[in-house]
């Protein structure tokens, strides 16, 4: 289903130096997917689904968790981004089945990353 995102993505030479970390997978088995799913809705309900989220463009740390690390690797890390790649608007807030297709995009990446 996200094969042609993915596609797009590994042409940008930043969204694919992404990977997970032995600590970020660690994480993940730890807490199971579960887990990390409502980690990925609560991060971009707060963080990015607001029309005008709090300090846009650099609310997403680099490190530190799973979710945050494919949120940069598919490009759902700002509202800049998610405009650029996904053709969201800015500027108004995100709808829930928005908020759901980032959500199960994270998860995906996660998924193939915890395959490899």
């Amino acid at each position: 289903m996200y094969d042609d995102v993915f596609q797009r993505l590994a042409g940008s030479a930043f969204r694919s130096r992404f990977r997970l970390g032995p600590r970020e997978t660690a994480y993940f088995k730890e807490k199971g997917e579960a887990v990390i799913r409502r980690h990925a809705e609560d991060f971009i309900a707060a963080r990015i689904a607001p029309a005008h989220p709090l300090h846009d463009g650099k609310q997403t740390p680099m490190r530190g968790h799973p979710v945050f690390i494919a949120q940069h690797a598919t490009a759902c890390c700002c509202r800049r981004c998610i405009k650029k790649w996904h053709h969201f608007n800015d500027g108004t807030a995100l709808t829930p089945n928005q908020q759901k297709y980032l959500t199960d995009l994270i998860m995906e990446w996660l998924a193939r990353q915890m395959k490899d």
